[in-house]
């Protein structure tokens, strides 16, 4: 199957901006194929205000997030690969979706997965805000 995380990325930023809030993504500001204004990056990580307000021309692609923006008053394209988006919430609340990785990290175990938690007796699914 496609990745899920184009999908939900999508849906999710539409579910933030119906509601009036301003949505934010997190990204994997160590990554080699990013662009984007590294020098606000804490920690690894850069947090991206993609509000319909803040940026032009967003494209919420299935291979990467791009759009152009002012940092520091200068005018900068982002271009960073779906895989390097972290998570997507809303800055007033916090609600949204923290991704796992690619590989399947964080998706529910297929019934033939003998991977970890398959023998604890309880769900593997936990409450992200």
């Amino acid at each position: 199957m496609t990745p899920s995380r184009p999908y939900l990325l999508r849906g999710l930023y539409d579910w933030i901006v119906d509601n009036g809030l301003t949505p934010h993504l997190l990204v994997n500001a160590e990554a080699d194929d990013i662009q984007a204004p590294l020098e606000y990056a804490e920690e690894g990580r850069l947090v991206l205000n993609v509000s319909p307000t803040a940026v032009r021309g967003l494209d919420l692609g299935n291979e990467a997030v791009a759009f152009d923006a002012r940092f520091a008053g200068q005018a900068r394209h982002v271009h960073v690969p779906m895989a390097e988006v972290l998570a997507i919430y809303a800055r007033e609340n916090g609600r949204g979706m923290l991704f796992g990785s690619e590989d399947g990290e964080g998706e529910p175990p297929t019934p033939d997965d003998d991977g970890p938690g398959q023998d604890q007796g309880r769900p593997g699914l936990r409450v992200v805000k």
